[in-house]
């Protein structure tokens, strides 16, 4: 496993993640309608451009297994984590625990005070074991349909 900067390119590889982890993972929360308008299956040329343009303005950390891409994850200036996703098939074996120790490894590099994300249900208990707290029940609507999720923080330590 290799935790890296993201490549210009990768953008449909990311988005084959993204869209693999909802599908599969966050399924067992969410109703397939929330699921379709979260991670629609085929995008149109708008959303295309528009999810590359994120990644890029992201620059997520890309974790790798055998030189393919499994994961990924962005950590902002302002300590927010927009995205983070891993596929299904690595779930559960390590691989978003490695990349979010990462995430918390530059975060104090960077002598961030906190750091903060919208988390979905599915990655709520994840994000819990790491420290991270809820600090608010949200209902964002994406595509007509509202999504439960949750703002949670976590604070790093000072020096």
């Amino acid at each position: 496993m290799r935790i890296r900067p993201y490549t210009k390119g990768e953008q449909r590889a990311l988005l084959g993640i993204f869209q693999s982890s909802v599908h599969r993972l966050a399924s067992r929360d969410y109703t397939a309608e929330q699921i379709m308008a979260w991670a629609p299956h085929v995008l149109d040329a708008a959303s295309l451009q528009s999810w590359d343009s994120r990644i890029d303005a992201n620059r997520p950390w890309v974790v790798e297994i055998n030189g393919q891409p499994v994961a990924f994850a962005d950590l902002q200036q302002t300590g927010y984590i927009d995205q983070f996703f891993v596929a299904p098939d690595f779930s559960g074996q390590g691989v978003g625990g490695a990349l979010m120790r990462h995430l918390l490894e530059r975060a104090s590099a960077y002598r961030m005070p906190a750091l903060f994300s919208h988390v979905s249900l599915t990655a709520q208990a994840f994000f819990a074991h790491f420290g991270f707290q809820i600090e608010q029940e949200r209902m964002p609507v994406v595509r007509g349909v509202a999504l439960r999720n949750a703002l949670m923080r976590k604070t790093l330590a000072g020096d």
